[in-house]
């Protein structure tokens, strides 16, 4: 079965074509300005990537694109559009109605549409990704992978807010935890790749890139996630600030004179290792090269970021009473070998020991502990579209 996957935002779009037989992509790019000018970026596997600049005043538009580009005659991969079987997409909310990935419906819609107010950035953009392709490919079969839907096994303990009842049941202020599909995967990756007893195992999972978070999972379920209503919550992040003392937002709108939702921005767009850097860089390459020419405060950056992701792997080690293997993902944690060894400094009491000779490797799977380790330390790349894709799968052929 070939599969499109599609994960749309506000203004932009991604996507693979993947045989799912071969787990082979097939195609892939994205589409950039979506609403402003408009251009798409084309790759089919082995070849060269192509450019096109067009207006694309919406989602439909650029699917078309998309589309148009897979059956070109010199580069596309399709020799027809009914090669296409199903679609997957990324979504980022279900709130707490969407317990796992679903073939999309009107009702499903409407799940999508009630958690806007909880995704204001992310539902809606999903939700016209999907719509434009039942209207481009009527009759092919979508699916919704959600976000949020791995973290549903929590326990009532970990994911209730300690705040009035009243909040949580007429508005849903629970944590709900992000990148749950990249959890999903790299936990049920570790699982096989160190040969663990999927029933019988406690893994830890670190997805380290601009936006962070950390997961407990046990017995391939997760019990604990880092981040929560929102994707603000947790790791201190690229831009993010994670966990802070709720009353240092009054105490800044007052001072300040700015409202709360000014302060939000704030805290999601300009704080983080960008803020602790004095705005130098929230990418890790820099600041790993300002430290290495003394720059003290991207030191300190880099510092606190390992620390936090220290600190909530701790938490969660305790929360499963002990940890066979944490694994390192995303960005950070595929390239960044001074974070996972600063991040594995603080395990020594988990009895964590690395190899050295490994950690200069990136973007690969490979297991970063040595002999003696009593915990595992595994490096292992996401793969979010390919996770979209097996859901999309078993949803559409019913296995």
């Amino acid at each position: 079965m070939k599969v499109l996957v599609v994960n749309c935002g506000s203004s932009s779009l991604k996507y693979q074509v993947i045989d799912s037989a071969s787990e082979r992509v097939e195609a892939k790019g994205l589409c950039e300005r979506i609403g402003i000018d408009g251009r798409l970026v084309y790759q089919p596997a082995g070849g060269d990537k192509e450019i096109t600049e067009a207006p694309m005043p919406t989602h439909s538009e650029a699917i078309q694109m998309v589309l148009d580009a897979l059956v070109n005659e010199k580069t596309g991969v399709l020799k027809s559009l009914s090669e296409i079987e199903a679609i997957g997409h990324r979504v980022v909310h279900g709130g707490m109605k969407i317990t796992q990935s679903c073939i999309v419906t009107e009702e499903v819609k409407q799940l999508i549409r009630e958690c806007f107010d909880l995704s204001p950035l992310h539902n809606p953009a999903n939700l016209i990704g999907i719509e434009a392709c039942e209207k481009l490919m009527p009759g092919v079969p979508n699916v919704a992978v959600f976000d949020t839907s791995f973290h549903q096994t929590m326990p009532e303990k970990a994911y209730r807010y300690a705040i009035p009842t009243e909040y949580y049941e007429k508005y849903q202020i629970r944590r709900y935890g992000f990148h749950g599909t990249s959890h999903k995967f790299v936990s049920g990756e570790t699982i096989s790749y160190l040969g663990l007893d999927p029933d019988n195992c406690k893994v830890i999972v670190a997805h380290l890139g601009n936006g962070a978070s950390i997961s407990a999972v046990l017995n391939g379920k997760c019990v604990d996630t880092s981040m929560g209503l929102t994707p603000l919550e947790g790791l201190i992040m690229g831009t993010r600030s994670g966990d802070l003392d709720p009353a240092a937002l009054e105490f800044i709108c007052k001072h300040e004179g700015i409202d709360i939702s000014e302060m939000l921005s704030i805290l999601n767009h300009k704080s983080g290792v960008m803020a602790l850097s004095n705005n130098l860089s929230s990418d890790f390459r820099d600041l790993e090269e300002a430290m290495d020419n003394g720059n003290e405060a991207a030191g300190l950056a880099i510092d606190a970021f390992s620390y936090r992701v220290a600190k909530y792997i701790g938490s969660y080690a305790a929360a499963m009473n002990g940890v066979d293997a944490i694994t390192f993902t995303g960005g950070i944690g595929e390239n960044a070998g001074l974070v996972r060894k600063k991040v594995c400094s603080y395990l020594g009491y988990l009895g964590v020991s690395i190899d050295e000779s490994q950690n200069s490797r990136r973007g690969e799977t490979f297991t970063l502990s040595d002999d003696s380790s009593k915990v595992k330390i595994v490096v292992l790349p996401t793969n979010e579209e390919l996770a979209i894709c097996r859901d999309t799968v078993a949803l559409v052929s019913g296995k």
